[in-house]
């Protein structure tokens, strides 16, 4: 499972703040953090070395494209294309905006294993939907999103604890904000009532899954990072963590 957090409008001097986890299996090959795109616009994020692609993609005009997967019973079909190339399809355009409509227009979802997405910049977020026959988008207003691996507002324990976790966070200053982020994103508590199969669609997963920061013996948060934009065009900040954010410290990307 995944975690993605959009503070959109809400912390002051800081328009957009995206703040995630990256759970996977453990011995699955990637890098941490890699130039995407070197050509304009430059894009950094995680690099998946087995499938290629990313989980969260930036660029340097501040469009985020985060990305999580739609648990099966079987896992990922191989014969699909990677899934992590739609951050990077995001991420090629100036705006969250131009991003959407050109995933409307060339993505079709039966090419890929079904996910969920985040996309936003400055003044715009969107959830995206490509678990159907057709691409859904939903626009984001000003708040607190969050996103784990089941669709957007979709009833779950995971983000209700999340968001349990942020109260208050719109009155913090930035480092006090970055702080509770990360102690968010390492956060261990297993939500009341979790069961496992319901959780990840699949049984025999254990219900450690359900926190935001997870740790099994094959599976477990493998990454973390917080993307801050301010309200000039300056590039964002990039902070992750190439590990379990509960034990990992975070370095500028």
């Amino acid at each position: 499972m995944c975690l993605l957090i959009v503070l959109a409008h809400v912390c002051d001097g800081a328009p957009l703040v995206v703040a995630a986890n990256r759970d996977e299996l453990l011995d699955r090959p990637a890098t941490p953090m890699a130039v995407l795109r070197d050509a304009a616009p430059r894009v950094v994020g995680g690099r998946d070395e087995k499938a290629g692609g990313t989980w969260l993609a930036v660029n340097e005009h501040g469009v985020v494209a985060g990305l999580t997967n739609f648990p099966t019973t079987s896992g990922p079909d191989s014969s699909k294309r990677s899934r992590g190339e739609l951050p990077i399809t995001a991420a090629i355009h100036t705006t969250a905006h131009r991003a959407v409509d050109a995933l409307a227009r060339t993505v079709r979802p039966d090419e890929y294993n079904p996910a969920w997405m985040i996309v936003a910049d400055r003044e715009d977020a969107f959830a995206v939907d490509i678990t159907g026959d057709t691409i859904g988008f939903l626009a984001l207003g000003p708040g607190i999103h969050i996103l784990e691996n089941r669709p957007y507002a979709a009833p779950s324990p995971k983000v209700d604890h999340v968001r349990s976790l942020l109260n208050g966070i719109e009155q913090t200053k930035s480092e006090v904000m970055i702080a509770r982020l990360q102690q968010a994103l390492g956060n261990h508590t297993i939500p009341a009532g979790v069961s496992a199969a319901t959780e990840v669609g699949r049984a025999g997963v254990p219900p450690e899954v359900a926190a935001a920061c997870v740790h099994t013996d094959r599976y477990g948060t493998r990454w973390s990072g917080i993307v801050t934009l301010g309200p000039s065009r300056d590039v964002p900040s990039v902070l992750f963590a190439p590990g379990p954010p509960c034990s990992t410290p975070f370095r500028d990307g």
